[in-house]
């Protein structure tokens, strides 16, 4: 079943921080997983992918974010399945400068030639799962 996106931050919820977003979660056996910590990170992300004909999802989350939380092992177990997307992770609070157009979490932006396609709100490994296949 799907969860739709958060709007707001939930109350008492605590999570990953830091660049250790993706500690304990699967093993990105291709490389092509990365973690943005920090707007600079991002900015540079993005140039990359704006200058690359490769496809590549961005995941804007946030520890706070339970659906996000939920989401996320799926996001780092789906980059192995799909060796061609470049995978990026980024949490809004650690990057807000650049995800101040993020109004949902999670968020899923998804480029091809350098250009956003597609975007999809909320959780659902199944749904995230087609819209890569439809992306690689």
């Amino acid at each position: 079943m799907d969860e739709g996106p958060s709007s707001g931050k939930e109350d008492g919820a605590s999570g990953m921080s830091g660049g250790a977003a993706v500690s304990g979660l699967p093993a990105n056996r291709g490389g092509n997983l990365r973690v943005a910590s920090s707007d600079l990170d991002l900015s540079q992300v993005m140039k990359e992918i704006k200058s690359s004909k490769s496809p590549a999802v961005i995941n804007y989350g946030a520890s706070w974010c339970r659906v996000c939380s939920q989401i996320l092992p799926a996001f780092c177990q789906l980059s192995n399945s799909f060796p061609k997307l470049s995978f990026v992770y980024a949490d809004i609070d650690e990057c807000p400068e650049t995800t101040q157009h993020i109004r949902y979490t999670p968020t899923f932006h998804f480029y091809r030639d350098g250009e956003r396609v597609d975007e999809m709100f909320g959780a659902g490994e199944e749904r995230l799962h087609d819209r890569l296949w439809l992306h690689s």
